[in-house]
């Protein structure tokens, strides 16, 4: 490797020489603000005869020591696209400028220097991005003002921009500033140097890169040419549009490898760290086994489309259950349902068992959202769930695994729901989770299914409204009228949808009712049925809708009819809804999403113990933890001592029972409550 000082004017100006952007760099994104900044730096540097010369930072280039068969050095550019397309960008309109004002001798300077290799055989560009950005920049070379690019390219948008920058006035002062600007020229040899290493020391100072940018790198990057072409061409790029959601454009590659590794290990990558589980996955990248790897990833990718992109699926059942999932974003369902996905591609298992799928997956979180469990268990209960799948008895051996759990990460049962139902404040809900409640509440069994979400024509109403008109204190009395307002207001037996929100208003029931061609009576909704037969409205009439509601719940999400033997032990658990470890085995445990082989509680409880200590001892001090679990230098003062570290000890003469009452004070200080998770030996 060679840093060396360089005017970039010079490192341009090299002839018979192409920058090549290989298939492996993200696209070129530089915004305006950045290019704005690029050309101020320019004229300020220009403008100040003071100013010598202008830092623009580090390009790192490999230099292969070898020519093209065209006699063309080629310099493959691993950080520094967005500059040296930039500044190429500005030679553009220069090179346009000098033609439009007649200066041939500039002209041809600019264009035989700064733009193409005059004697090249095939490929002129001295730069040469990547596919959609060389036909964007061959597009400008052509200088033909009446013509449009058709498709979004940023570097078209940003040529514009730059045009609005020049003129005669400055280009004299913008001339002087790009003969200053100096980077850090660092050369790389393919055989020699570890590429990939520097670029992720470049990454780790502050490049803003995606995971899915470090991981195409980390596939692509060691490669020869040819071959990172056929690996791009054949699989990365049909896994980075597989990975897009269509309607937002939105690129999930990175979301997509933390799922994919996740079905892998068994085990979630943090966010930030997707890249790093890649490599640990994937020690070493060659390009025999590339294939292969590659292969199964993009297999899951066209699973993964499907699921975020519902209407990529052509059975409209199927199609259906991801739009609801969707709805819900139960995206922590995706390592699961992929493979459950990719079960039904293989035709392991039949249509209707995938549509049941879907449907107990929204089930189990949707009943757990109205009784108010925690969400972020759910991670972990679907990072492991297809492990508990018999393929003969595909559906109810799902079904078991759910219901065996207990405690928070349980599935609530029918009596919980009603109890939940009666007071929960479902207005206040995120509008996403109101309107997937009311949409299938509204359409379940409906052969002409009413179009709620994004329907500007259906509101949410609430039967007795949030500002009430006097009349309704008149006919339902001070009691009454305050009740509701304070205790059924928000409750989904007090909402309802309308297309006529506005008519109806804060006015009495009865007007509400009978409003000709926009009333209850009127209204084709089935959730206005009960309504259009009422003479008022008041807490009685209340009750009964949401006994109608609950009824329908229950039915829409069913809960399994599976037995079940919740006197097993060979459900995992977490550590807080366990019960009583008196004269229990462990089969092994999960803390903090890594699975160890602990048979004793003895051994589980110091490790845990220790892995807290090691990670935030000053806990143990400035809390109670440290007396409660009699935290000490002097073992002999203890009755059992147990060492913690090469300096600590603590008392393990105790109870199973005593361990696990010390292990969850200790995980409540440490605010991970649900970062323990058990299975007993059964």
């Amino acid at each position: 490797m060679k840093a060396t000082e360089t005017n970039l004017n010079r490192f341009l100006a090299q002839p018979d020489t192409q920058f090549v952007i290989p298939v492996y760099q993200r696209n070129y994104d530089w915004k305006q603000s950045h290019c704005k900044q690029l050309v101020d730096d320019i004229l300020a540097a220009g403008d100040n005869s003071k100013i010598k010369s202008h830092f623009i930072g580090s390009i790192v280039f490999i230099h292969d020591s070898l020519y093209s068969s065209a006699g063309i050095n080629e310099l493959t550019i691993i950080d520094g696209q967005q500059r040296i397309t930039t500044i190429t960008l500005i030679y553009i309109v220069l090179y346009q400028l000098a033609k439009k004002s007649g200066n041939k001798k500039t002209e041809s300077k600019i264009q035989k220097t700064y733009l193409i290799n005059e004697f090249a055989e095939e490929e002129k560009l001295k730069l040469r991005p990547t596919e959609n950005n060389d036909k964007a920049l061959k597009f400008l070379l052509k200088s033909d003002a009446n013509q449009y690019f058709e498709d979004f390219s940023r570097l078209v948008e940003n040529f514009e921009y730059i045009k609005t920058r020049i003129n005669e006035e400055n280009i004299d002062v913008l001339v002087k500033g790009l003969d200053k600007l100096m980077f850090v020229e660092i050369s790389l040899e393919r055989d020699k140097d570890n590429p990939q290493r520097i670029f992720e020391s470049l990454n780790s100072t502050g490049l803003e890169l995606s995971q899915a940018d470090l991981i195409r790198n980390y596939i692509l990057m060691g490669l020869k040419p040819k071959q990172q072409l056929i690996i791009y061409e054949d699989y990365w790029q049909h896994i980075e549009r597989l990975c897009t959601v269509q309607e937002s454009n939105e690129n999930r590659v990175s979301d997509f490898i933390r799922d994919f590794l996740t079905i892998e290990k068994r085990d979630i990558p943090t966010k930030s760290k997707v890249f790093q589980a890649f490599k640990d996955n994937y020690k070493t990248i060659e390009y025999e086994s590339l294939s292969g790897h590659l292969n199964k990833i993009k297999r899951f990718a066209t699973f993964y489309n499907k699921l975020i992109n519902s209407s990529n699926e052509s059975d409209p059942a199927i199609s259906r259950q991801i739009y609801l999932i969707n709805k819900l974003e139960i995206n922590v369902s995706y390592p699961f349902l992929l493979e459950v996905y990719s079960d039904y591609e293989g035709k392991k298992i039949d249509k209707d068992t995938l549509v049941a799928v879907f449907e107990l997956v929204q089930t189990f979180v949707w009943r757990r959202f109205i009784v108010g469990l925690p969400t972020n268990a759910l991670n972990k209960i679907f990072m492991r769930l297809y492990e508990d799948v018999d393929k003969s008895d595909y559906l109810a051996s799902i079904q078991r695994s759910l219901l065996k759990r207990r405690g928070s990460l349980r599935f609530p049962i029918d009596s919980e729901i009603r109890d939940a139902l009666r007071d929960k404040d479902i207005y206040s809900l995120q509008s996403r989770n109101r309107m997937y409640f009311l949409e299938r509440l509204e359409n379940f069994e409906n052969k002409e299914p009413v179009s709620i979400t994004g329907n500007p024509d259906i509101t949410i109403e609430h039967i007795f409204p949030q500002k009430p008109d006097i009349k309704w204190l008149e006919y339902l009395g001070k009691e009454e009228f305050e009740t509701i307002k304070e205790k059924h207001l928000n409750t989904i037996a007090n909402l309802t949808l309308s297309g006529n929100n506005g008519s109806l208003g804060n006015k009495p029931f009865k007007e509400k009712r009978d409003l000709p061609g926009k009333g209850y009576r009127d209204s084709r909704l089935f959730l206005n049925k009960y309504l259009a037969g009422l003479e008022k409205w008041g807490i009685d009439e209340i009750n009964e809708r949401y006994r109608i509601l609950c009824d329908r719940f229950i039915e829409i999400w069913k809960y399994p009819d599976v037995e079940v033997d919740l006197q097993s032990n060979s459900e995992e658990i977490n550590i807080f809804d366990s019960d009583d470890p008196t004269n229990k085995k462990l089969e092994y445990i999960i803390f903090r999403e890594e699975k160890h082989q602990f048979s004793k509680v003895a051994e589980l409880y110091i490790y845990v113990l220790s892995y807290l200590f090691t990670e935030q001892p000053i806990t143990f001090f400035t809390t109670d933890l440290g007396e409660k679990i009699q935290l000490t230098k002097d073992k002999s003062v203890l009755r059992y001592a147990t060492s913690l570290n090469e300096t600590y000890f603590i008392e393990g003469n105790l109870s199973n029972r005593d361990k696990f009452e010390k292990l969850k004070y200790a995980l409540a200080k440490f605010e991970i409550t649900d970062d323990l998770i058990i299975k007993f030996a059964d």
